[in-house]
């Protein structure tokens, strides 16, 4: 998700802390700052870390998590069955839920809903999540604009039938991507939905003036008894990072959105009183060097596994600041799967030049590496091309902008290496599977696709598949197991040099309210609005 994983921005992580320590406390207003302006907040089409909690806070969706963790439960619905045989849902809606205009929300608003993201006019980058609802091809392929697999027997209840099991599906139903919108909303405004939104969040958008700001107000008639805690939220846009540090430390801004630019980062950590404004966590997220496994000399396993033995990670994490753990597999720790014992390939200058003599390369050879052009991406990438030199590997760095990075990635002849800093994965839900098909699948071995290593073990595939399969809860361990296991296959063929999983850190003011793990939720990126409140 949010494919710009920003590597010096101080956004949201996975924290394992106890939640709302303290009382809550009802009221106040905050403000929070960003140097960018807010594209849309149309839950639809908005894909990105900035809008990501906002429209989280604005609409509502069946399925959610428990705040601060990855524990689904449902929301917008009151519960949910499954068949016996996995490919049937049946959720029973919450009576009373109000839009912010103020109608009931009904099961005809959740197939509308979800028969508009997967439309094709709609656009919605997101509408390859809903594959496993049946109809979902007729739809996409402009044969029909119902989905067939989503039925409305009552007002309040939703049968979803996909065309196979898929234990992903309940994270699906919590992703922004599947919230529920009023369709009288959207035909007022058409394209421009995204500036007027309407939904049955916490929050509704009381003011919006482009470039400059944007305030929610808290929703009186919220389904959720008692929250929001706060009154509204002022977000000021265009604001320089450093600057919004400074009106923090004197009480004019309560979240830095932006955190703490890369020159100032080390003193404001060490600094005792500020310090203490920083809250920090794991993430799901990896960073990593991809290798082109049908681009020679990356066709050869044994030039993989030399590259992944040459690089020394520890280096690359001192270059970002610490603020980064070493990774061996594209896993990361806090997610379902990441097997612990699993310690991946040393760093050994001397083994990597001996697989490469046995590759046929002794001498090495000439590459290219593409790489970001924003910092501090190009030094990662010398650090690479240095470490690379010592076992006769000759790197030419190609320093571009992202769009120009991500459309080499995935062409044939094109980007023999690829270091995904800016762009690196963070998953869109707290699943092994999303870090497997968009990025390590066949399907995405494709142009345009992010498997940038363009790898592809059909073998793995089938694994693959069958782990999304098992959607029982007493297949959930086996399942598990076996992904831990498609994930250490992988690093046999080593497609890829895992890097480092990056931590996040959030900057707040000292007023601000609620446990740590609001300010680094996993899946309210980057702050879980909805429970943090003033002292």
């Amino acid at each position: 998700m949010k494919r710009k994983a920003l590597s010096l921005a101080l956004t949201a992580t996975l924290f394992t802390g106890s939640l709302l320590a303290a009382e809550p406390k009802t009221g106040g207003n905050i403000v929070i700052t960003y140097q960018n302006d807010v594209a849309t907040l149309d839950p639809a089409i908005g894909y990105d870390w900035q809008n990501w909690s906002m429209i989280k806070s604005l609409f509502g969706r069946l399925m959610d998590y428990k705040p601060g963790t990855t524990e689904l439960v449902p929301s917008l619905a009151e519960r949910y069955t499954i068949s016996d045989d996995g490919t049937e849902y049946t959720f029973a809606l919450k009576r009373g839920v109000k839009f912010h205009n103020g109608r009931e929300l009904k099961a005809s608003d959740v197939k509308y809903s979800l028969e508009r993201t997967v439309n094709p006019k709609t656009q919605s980058p997101g509408a390859g999540f809903f594959s496993a609802i049946a109809g979902y091809e007729d739809v996409t392929a402009g044969k029909t604009q119902t989905l067939s697999g989503v039925a409305t027997p009552g007002d309040y209840t939703v049968t979803i039938k996909l065309s196979q099991p898929n234990a992903t599906f309940l994270h699906v139903m919590a992703l922004n991507f599947a919230s529920v919108v009023p369709k009288e909303a959207v035909q007022q405004w058409g394209a421009d939905f995204g500036k007027h939104p309407v939904g049955s969040g916490a929050f509704e958008l009381a003011e919006w003036k482009l470039g400059q700001s944007l305030v929610f107000k808290k929703n009186p008639a919220y389904f959720e008894s008692g929250l929001p805690y706060l009154d509204s939220i002022r977000f000021e846009i265009g604001q320089d990072p450093t600057v919004s540090l400074l009106r923090l430390q004197k009480g004019e801004v309560d979240i830095a959105g932006d955190g703490v630019p890369p020159a100032q980062f080390l003193q404001f950590k060490n600094n005792p009183q500020q310090k203490s404004l920083i809250v920090t966590g794991e993430q799901l997220q990896t960073g990593y060097l991809t290798l082109k496994t049908t681009m020679p000399p990356f066709d050869k396993l044994e030039v993989r596994k030399a590259v992944n033995m040459a690089i020394s990670k520890d280096r690359i994490v001192r270059i970002i600041n610490g603020r980064a753990t070493p990774a061996n597999q594209p896993l990361p720790p806090s997610m379902p799967g990441y097997d612990s014992t699993y310690t991946g390939y040393p760093y050994d200058v001397e083994g990597a030049k001996k697989l490469l003599a046995e590759a046929g390369f002794p001498s090495g050879f000439d590459t290219e590496l593409y790489v970001m052009n924003t910092d501090p991406q190009p030094r990662i990438a010398q650090s690479i091309q240095q470490d690379l030199a010592k076992v006769g590997i000759r790197v030419q760095i190609k320093s571009l902008a992202q769009a120009n990075v991500i459309a080499a990635g995935s062409e044939k002849k094109q980007a023999p290496m690829v270091w995904s800093g800016g762009m690196a994965w963070i998953a869109d839900f707290p699943d092994p599977s999303n870090f497997y098909g968009p990025i390590l699948g066949c399907e995405s071995a494709v142009p345009g696709g992010w498997n940038w290593s363009l790898y592809c073990n059909k073998a793995i595939d089938a694994e693959a598949k069958k782990a999304d399969a098992m959607a029982k809860p007493e297949e959930q361990e086996a399942r598990t197991a076996l992904w831990r296991k498609v994930f250490t296959d992988i690093m046999d063929d080593a497609p890829w040099v895992p890097i480092f999983n990056e931590k996040r850190f959030t900057v707040r003011s000292a007023r601000m309210g609620g446990d740590d793990a609001l300010y680094v939720d996993p899946v309210h990126i980057p702050v879980n609005y909805d429970y943090i409140w003033v002292k």
